[in-house]
């Protein structure tokens, strides 16, 4: 996609849309995702959900190995739905950076 296609695209939404475009960019350019931490030496300074030690890339991990929703929630209890929005959001947009997290934490199984 281009960004004249995007440029199209983007001006096609209706305002209720275009704001919440709007809400995405701010905290993807501020990098601040709600209910997303990072904190240096926490879950080794990966994105986590906030006051937990969950990381991201385990929740999208555990998705992709096929678990629905519905299953995080009942094996995370701590975790509520809002959490899962946070989460799967934030992953949407640091798509490479979870990727390169789950391949990390994969090559440490394989090496112990």
């Amino acid at each position: 996609m281009t960004l004249k296609d995007l440029e199209r695209e983007l001006l096609a939404l209706n305002s209720h849309e275009k704001a919440q475009i709007i809400q995405l960019l701010v905290r993807s350019l501020s990098n601040v995702w709600q209910g997303i931490e990072k904190t240096p030496g926490v879950c080794g300074g990966d994105a986590r959900i906030a006051n937990t030690r969950i990381p991201v890339w385990s929740l999208v991990n555990y998705r992709r190995l096929g678990a629905s929703d519905l299953q995080i929630l009942q094996d995370f209890p701590q975790l509520n739905a809002e959490d899962l929005v946070n989460v799967w959001a934030y992953a949407d947009n640091h798509q490479e950076e979870i990727d390169a997290a789950i391949k990390r934490n994969e090559d440490n199984d394989e090496t112990e």
